[in-house]
Order: structure tokens, then sequence, then C-alpha cells
């Protein structure tokens, strides 16, 4: 079954071996790393953007400026959030991802208390807007990685998409 799940002890995982994560992980490696992808709803097809963020309260915010990707947000608050990590002295990834509503922070202490946090726009333009990414579902998996670069078969040509 697509869904199966099989729990050994406090350890879950999925039908292809991949632990499946609890809130608290998923909230523990979302702290470990600054970058992630947001998806939003946009005109004609989603939209899918690199952000640097930070876990506030259970919760993903971020600075944004002027634009499209404030725009869609302001049109539709329903996104999705996707960020990954890779330890290759472990040989384990994990991927995470939150779907929810992105609120866009109007409230004089809410932007207040934004300052306060250690988020830094990565680009030299001013982004004066605080989004927060309220979560309705959160979903992680860890997993064992079977092939890194240093052992992957050499290959004579770069690789090409199906039916070229």
């Amino acid at each position: 079954m697509a869904g199966e799940r099989t729990t050994m002890g406090n350890m879950t995982t999925d039908r292809l071996g991949m632990d499946v994560l609890s809130t608290r992980e998923c909230l523990e490696l979302l702290r470990s790393t600054e970058v992630g992808r947001l998806a939003t709803n946009s005109a004609e097809f989603p939209d899918i953007v690199p952000i640097n963020f930070v876990v506030d309260h259970g919760t993903v915010v971020f600075r944004t400026a002027e634009g499209t990707k404030l725009d869609d947000l302001t049109a539709d608050h329903n996104v999705s959030f996707e960020a990954d990590g890779y330890d290759s002295e472990a040989g384990e990834a994990w991927s995470v991802v939150i779907k929810g509503h992105a609120v866009l922070l109007r409230a004089p202490h809410d932007r207040f208390e934004a300052l306060e946090l250690p988020l830094f726009p990565w680009q030299g333009a001013p982004k004066r807007h605080f989004v927060r990414i309220e979560p309705v579902e959160m979903t992680g998996r860890r997993f064992d990685v079977t092939t890194t670069r240093a052992t992957a078969p050499e290959r004579s040509s770069p690789p090409r998409a199906a039916e070229e």
C-alpha cells in the first residue's frame, strides 16, 4: 500500500524504508539550515523561489521585498515550503515540507519581534516585509544515501533527459 508505515519503538518508517520524522525533529532540522524553497500559487503556474529563513515558535519567518512573491502571497496565502540537508560524513539526507498559510506581519508588535530575529537579507535590495508561514501540515523524512559522487560510476557522457 502506498501509505504503509511500520513502527519500531519510537521510530516510524515509510514503505521505502525512510524514517518518518516527528514535528519536533522537523523543526530541529530546519533550525540547522538557512535556505529553503517557497512555492506560491501565481497566475498561471506555481512559482518556486529560494528564501533564507529562521524558525520562530514552530513557524518559518522570512523577509521579502515588493514584487511578484509578495503579490502572490497577498492573492493566495496557501503556500508550501521545503528545505533539505545532507550529512556526507553520516551518509544521511533529510527533507522537510511544510504546507500552510503565509501571513504578512503588519501589526507593529509583530514587526518589532521579527526585527529581533537573526534574519538578514542575502541580497542587497531592501526587504522590508516579514512573512510568517503558519504550518497546517509538516512532514519530514530522513534516509541513508546509498550512492555518493565518490562511489558513483563514472559516465562517459553527461546524463540525458529521456527521449531527447
